[in-house]
């Protein structure tokens, strides 16, 4: 299993690099429309779909929407701000599971919260490339997920005690959100010590930063409440050893449309 994750992981590292931080305009769009898409194709099952045609069709009607949104830049802040409130309503559903699942159990239901977690993340990430150093901003939300989960993976090991999320998510623990969302103001930190924030802008990073890692963990959590549901462990084998897109990309769903928000409201892009 090991080294079948790290092939994967060594084929698909140079693919991500490229398409994010070589590609722009339409072809950016398009790069993360595909692994969008690909989402779109993995959430389908998640939803109750079943059947093979059905998840193609949700999968491509998720593709269509992109295309419009990409037409339709005037939708992005409507579109952002809804999955600013799909977000606080899913650390409710989050926290309140198993017993609020009537509120969202239907396949109706489940199909629209996938195009609330999945369209707002490529409408953010495409926004945040026009905007300036949006390379760096796309790496630095990045980080700052990464570093949550390697901080909680890590403090979780050796302090875990209280569950987070038990219904949820057995596995993880207070003392490792606690964990890696110390990591990630310590980055914070010093990349602003680095580049001479002021001290309001250092409190402001900071606090930012404290919200983008909160949501990104509530967005790793709303995926596995509703593969719980579902009864299945991973949202596809389409990555050997990593399970499926889905899996590597839930907790950047919630975190981008955030970071975009935030990095919005703080005057650095314009809708």
């Amino acid at each position: 299993m090991l080294k079948q994750r790290i092939i994967t992981a060594l084929i698909l590292l140079p693919i991500a690099i490229c398409g994010f931080f070589l590609l722009s305009g339409a072809g950016f769009a398009l790069f993360i429309g595909l692994v969008v898409t690909l989402g779109a194709w993995e959430w389908a099952r998640l939803a109750g779909l079943d059947g093979q045609v059905s998840r193609i069709v949700f999968a491509l009607a998720v593709a269509l929407a992109l295309t419009w949104l990409y037409h339709s830049p005037g939708l992005a802040p409507w579109l952002l701000a809804v999955a600013v409130l799909w977000w606080l309503v899913a650390t409710f559903l989050v926290l309140t599971y198993p017993r609020t699942v009537a509120l969202w159990g239907g396949l109706a239901r489940r199909l629209v919260i996938g195009l609330v977690i999945l369209l707002p993340a490529w409408q953010g990430l495409v926004l945040i490339k026009q905007w300036p150093l949006g390379n760096w901003l796309i790496m630095a939300v990045m980080v700052l997920v990464w570093g949550a989960d390697i901080g909680a993976y890590f403090s979780g090991k050796a302090f875990g005690k209280r569950k987070l999320a038990p219904q949820v998510s057995p596995g993880k623990s207070w003392e490792g959100f606690i964990g890696g969302m110390l990591l990630c103001l310590l980055i914070a930190l010093i990349v602003g010590l680095q580049r001479h924030w002021s001290a309001r802008e250092l409190v402001l990073g900071l606090i930012a930063t404290a919200l983008v890692v909160a949501i990104s963990v509530v967005g790793d959590l709303t995926e596995s409440m509703f593969k719980r549901r579902a009864g299945i462990k991973d949202s596809s084998n389409l990555l050997p050893g990593h399970g499926g897109v889905l899996d590597r990309i839930d907790s950047l769903t919630a975190a981008i449309p955030v970071f975009t928000v935030l990095l919005w409201a703080a005057g650095w892009g314009a809708f």
